[in-house]
């Protein structure tokens, strides 16, 4: 493997992410049990999905939820109400599993957000009964587990595109763009006739990717477009893929190739934002 310019080979770089989320994708099945002083709560407010990731005093996966839903649109809370149920439900949920309650969560919203927005994020958090303790943007929050010392995180969500370039570890650069999954699932919905909902489902089924990379290759064109506008002025030799847009198989080729920078994406990169939220919580509220 070659060096990716930050001491590390690239092998290496995924290594303790795979991990982490092979970790996390076992405790949502099975979760567990054991006493910690302190459980980390990361929530990640979704366009298409809302997921809670409880790690324990040690920073270790003990418990995880995940639901799909409306609440979201491209990165604003629209639905607060809802958002506020559904998050409650899943932290009441997981409380049951572990036998305590959960106290602290972080939180996090797309790049360059206004206030208006971090405000929903965190009243949303707190409605649902944590006590926050962190909010931040979301590719900084990926880059937590992905550990990337030089390059691009580039976040597609459900409505979103973030961009957030690293340089010796520290964010020199973030940005936001409204295209994300929901385009993809429009296209999907124009291209077999189906309704918007039907095209979401058709589009998260693995089986179905190989026959749908070539239907949505020009809106994966577009987006690599996008992250090549904004990495143009930096030095990026490396753009790691989160998010659940990236589940789609065979995009990181698409992007690679258009962008002409190496790219590559952890083994679910729908699970790498809630970690690094959860890992960038701590004990102490916020006001």
């Amino acid at each position: 493997m070659p060096d990716n310019g930050n001491g590390n080979d690239r092998s290496l770089t995924f290594e303790y992410c795979d991990q982490m989320v092979a970790d996390f994708e076992k405790v949502i099945k099975h979760p567990i049990k054991e006493r910690s002083s302190v459980y980390y709560t990361g929530v990640d407010l979704g366009t298409a999905c809302v997921v809670l990731a409880v790690l324990d005093e040690n920073r270790r996966p003990v418990a995880g939820a995940y639901r799909y839903a409306d609440v979201v649109r491209d990165g604003m809370v629209v639905d607060y109400i809802g958002a506020v149920r559904i998050v409650r439900e899943l932290k009441e949920q997981i409380e049951e599993q572990l036998g305590t309650e959960l106290i602290y969560a972080a939180g996090a919203i797309p790049p360059g957000t206004d206030l208006l927005d971090s405000g929903a994020v965190k009243n949303v958090i707190q409605g649902a009964g944590f006590e926050l303790t962190n909010l931040l943007d979301e590719s900084t929050a990926a880059n937590e587990v992905l550990k990337m010392k030089n390059g691009a995180v580039v976040d597609i969500g459900g409505g979103t595109t973030g961009i957030s370039i690293f340089k010796d570890g520290k964010v020199v650069y973030i940005a936001d763009e409204p295209t994300g999954g929901t385009h993809f699932s429009l296209v999907v919905s124009g291209a077999y006739k189906l309704p918007f909902d039907e095209a979401e489902l058709y589009k998260r089924n693995e089986d179905n990717h190989k026959e749908l990379l070539p239907v949505l290759k020009p809106v994966i064109e577009k987006v690599a477009s996008i992250i090549s506008r904004h990495i143009a002025k930096y030095d990026v030799d490396e753009i790691s893929l989160v998010g659940g847009t990236c589940c789609l198989t065979g995009i990181e080729g698409i992007i690679q190739k258009s962008t002409g920078v190496y790219t590559h994406k952890p083994k679910n990169p729908m699970f790498v934002t809630p970690l690094g939220i959860a890992l960038s919580c701590t004990d102490e509220p916020v006001d």
